[in-house]
């Protein structure tokens, strides 16, 4: 039998397996986990029964990763049944940066239950105990579950349409499940529980709560230990933690997943939305705004009602159906409507920062990373097809320019049409050739994700970077050929004919609350001065007259130039009071004491402890300004002495 491998063509005999392919290419079986034979993903241990072309799964790539980290729930789940016999096993994939598994057992899995579930699984890869695959009937795999006493197998295997399934056994352990998998469980070599959690069986509350254990799991040792110090940064940059600690934003039982922002959270918006302004302003856009409730009529025709309505809030006017915007897309379409267009108005560029809401499960809410209302940055360009490639090269520099005054850094995804969508199979290949000739045009690499895309168009998602390396989807580039056919949307061409337009749907921050917490992370709540909700505060070594004096005549100088700036008057030492401003994160600090209101300079403290002594208030304040108009990253004060 042939197989070939990197062009190259090898022969095995009948009824061996992959593995000897493996071998008479010279490959290390220490660094191959699994196949690809003629495109579908195999174990080691599959036996071609037909000439193929292999490519191997590799344990370094993202494929390799994902494939061991479902490897190890497996053994999770073993090493679970082993310390608790009575447990009833549920699903147990891999997911982004490590894995899960739920199980019913009473009582619930707590973390300190951890440590003897990780001992049992050293033990299970020490074994080296094999993946073995098996085929069943459909009939057979559910009699062989049920006297398992495994009823969530069961159910699952219900509901799949399908004569035969798949089953891997792992020592005593059988569990459902496709694969492929790694060939034993001796190639692991780094892993770790992490955190245990309720999760109600198929995500409904009408179900029973389950025990979900989370886990990682690393090609070496040195990744792992890596990850793990990336969490721990993670946890000391928790925005929950500090947002509570800054006073910028708070949850309440009254409105589950509804955020309040604070006064803080508000300066640091207004400056984020000011911000945005500007830059969409000098881009060509202009703002708009549209309703918050629109009716059922309207959502019927964007195609949310038949395929977005679970998300949505509904409520009845005048008895008639309305719902909550969970996007503002139709909104926009109506207001194109609204007057006749030339050609010579495209490419037309319309923002909008509008709020939406989204109904989200109650378990997957978090922070502001997970809400239920929520403000987009959406802007909708109405354009020629001839305007698709500079319009979303025009959009790509718009992102950089704003991603870079926050010294983010960001990659590009390119998202596919998925299973559920609306419009013809030749609007989706024009729109998907479309973005993937402006992605080569933009000379940026990008990855592509199959499937992901919007039910109305493929997109470009915006992966950005934060300072700890973690990666975040804010922006979204979304062409859309569809909604301006839905909603009849047409512009006068050069012929005076009616010709329709194409759109862009596209968002920079994306959800203005997410985008805020990424940010509380990403400076660790030490924003940079122009975004920093309080700038400056003034304090007295001494608080003597003379003293008091050149800081009350500083502080209604600096405040009368819209410096966001307070004064420390409390009896506290100056080491408490400094102690204080840092604990608050604030970016400068002045410091009068004798000396400074003899002279009438100042000495100015920056946040990370360095000082300036005998500063000017006019070099102070000519410092402070420039650093706030030019939206520096960093305090990097340079005033004039």
């Amino acid at each position: 039998m042939n197989i070939t491998i990197d062009g190259k063509q090898y022969s095995i005999a009948s009824g061996e397996k992959l593995f000897a392919a493996l071998k008479a290419a010279g490959e290390k079986t220490s660094s191959v986990l699994a196949a690809l034979y003629n495109g579908t993903a195999v174990d080691l241990s599959y036996e071609p029964t037909a000439d193929g072309v292999v490519s191997w799964i590799r344990i370094g790539t993202p494929e390799g990763l994902d494939l061991l980290r479902h490897s190890v729930s497996h053994i999770m789940a073993l090493a679970v049944k082993r310390v608790r016999k009575d447990v009833k096993v549920t699903i147990g994939p891999s997911v982004k940066d490590g894995f899960y598994y739920d199980f019913d057992t009473t009582p619930a899995f707590t973390a300190e239950d951890l440590v003897g579930i990780e001992a049992a699984m050293k033990a299970i890869v020490k074994e080296s105990l094999k993946f073995v695959r098996k085929e069943m009937s459909r009939n057979d795999a559910i009699d062989y579950f049920t006297k398992l006493g495994e009823p969530y197998k069961v159910e699952i295997i219900r509901d799949i349409d399908a004569p035969t399934v798949s089953l891997y056994e792992l020592g005593e352990f059988t569990d459902l499940c496709r694969g492929p998998h790694i060939p034993h469980a001796g190639l692991v070599k780094a892993y770790k529980l992490q955190s245990v959690a309720g999760a109600y069986w198929r995500g409904s509350e009408k179900n029973k709560m389950l025990s979900r254990i989370y886990g990682t799991a690393f090609p070496a040792r040195e990744d792992l230990d890596a990850y793990l110090k990336r969490i721990e940064a993670a946890k000391e940059r928790d925005h929950r933690r500090i947002g509570k600690e800054m006073d910028i934003f708070s949850f309440h039982d009254e409105g589950q997943g509804f955020p309040f922002l604070h006064s803080k959270g508000m300066i640091i918006w207004n400056e984020l939305i000011t911000y945005w302004r500007e830059e969409h302003a000098k881009a060509g856009y202009q703002e708009v705004k549209t309703p918050v409730i629109l009716n059922r009529a309207l959502w019927t025709t964007s195609g949310h009602w038949d395929n977005y309505r679970e998300n949505m809030y509904t409520t009845v006017i005048d008895e008639e159906e309305h719902a909550i915007k969970p996007m503002n897309c139709p909104g926009g379409m109506l207001l194109f409507k609204q007057g006749m267009h030339s050609y010579r108005d495209l490419p037309l560029r319309v923002g909008e920062i509008g709020l939406v809401h989204r109904h989200e499960k109650s378990g997957v809410l978090s922070g502001l990373f997970r809400v239920r209302a929520f403000h987009q940055d959406d802007a909708h360009i109405f354009m020629r097809e001839e305007h698709i490639t500079s319009e979303i090269l025009g959009v790509l520099t718009l992102i950089a320019a704003m991603y870079g005054t926050f010294g983010l850094t960001f990659h590009l995804e390119l998202s596919t049409r998925p299973a559920k969508s609306i419009g013809s199979d030749e609007a989706w290949a024009m729109s998907e050739k479309a973005l993937t000739e402006a992605l080569k045009a933009s000379g940026r690499e990008y990855k592509v994700n199959p499937g992901d895309g919007a039910f109305y168009g493929p997109k470009i998602d915006v992966h950005i970077e934060d300072a700890i390396g973690r990666t975040w989807q804010c922006g979204t580039i979304q062409l859309d050929m569809n909604l301006p056919e839905r909603f009849d949307l047409s512009y006068i061409a050069e012929d005076a004919k009616k010709h329709r337009p194409v759109m862009i749907h596209r968002v920079i921050y994306g959800s203005m609350e997410r985008f805020l917490g990424i940010l509380i992370e990403h400076f660790n709540g030490k924003f940079p001065l122009w975004l920093a909700p309080e700038q400056l505060v003034v304090m007295t070594v001494g608080n003597t007259d003379a003293q008091k004096a050149f800081g009350d005549e500083l502080f209604r100088e600096l405040f009368a130039l819209g410096i966001r700036v307070r004064r420390d008057e409390s009896n506290d030492t100056l080491g408490a009071k400094i102690r204080n401003a840092r604990l608050q994160r604030i970016p400068y600090m002045v410091i009068i004491g004798d000396r400074e209101a003899q002279t009438g300079t100042v000495t100015l403290r920056k946040r990370a402890g360095d000082e300036i002594k005998d500063l000017t208030p006019e070099g102070l304040i000519d410092g402070l300004r420039k650093e706030i108009r030019e939206r520096m990253k960093d305090s990097n004060f340079e005033g004039v002495r």
